[in-house]
């Protein structure tokens, strides 16, 4: 907090220093605008980007919980397939491209993919199958990555929180 302080009390004077050295022309009465001067402008402007830094942290769980949703989605879709494909063959697969399920370009394979989650059959069988979501992103940035994993019988459980 006293970065800021001291980077706001920095700017102010630059920008007085700035007014005194430049030598604006005297407008008369009649043309004189009503405006804002620069350090009002930039005084708002700091207070702006403190309240910003204040709230960030705050919203990064809400942006984790969020992201995680195409994670459920997601391991939703490959029980759906696993389940289809377990009735016409009476097993699961361990193959995604077997049951269908097309991977979307993952967000750090390309600057177009937007996909956050590696999907992967973990282990399949005659009787189950269990699937992962694994983040290939660190959405808050402390260096662990999300994974969920769900089950032949919907049982969706959050093996590593982000």
């Amino acid at each position: 907090m006293f970065i800021y302080v001291v980077s706001i009390v920095i700017i102010i004077n630059l920008v007085a220093f700035i007014n005194r050295i430049v030598k604006f022309p005297k407008l008369n009465a009649q043309r004189r605008l009503k405006a804002y001067t620069l350090t009002e402008v930039l005084v708002v402007l700091v207070i702006i980007g403190i309240l910003l830094l204040l709230a960030l942290p705050n919203l990064l769980p809400l942006i984790t919980k969020a992201k995680s949703t195409e994670a459920k989605l997601q391991l939703t879709h490959v029980q759906t397939l696993e389940k289809n494909y377990f009735y016409e063959h009476s097993k699961y697969s361990k193959d995604l491209t077997e049951i269908g399920f097309i991977q979307d370009k993952l967000s750090t394979e390309s600057k177009d993919a937007h996909a956050n989650y590696r999907i992967e059959i973990v282990s399949a069988s005659n009787t189950g199958f269990t699937a992962r979501a694994t983040a290939v992103v660190d959405f808050n940035g402390n260096g662990t990555f999300n994974v969920w994993e769900m089950d032949q019988d919907k049982n969706l459980k959050e093996v590593t929180p982000d």
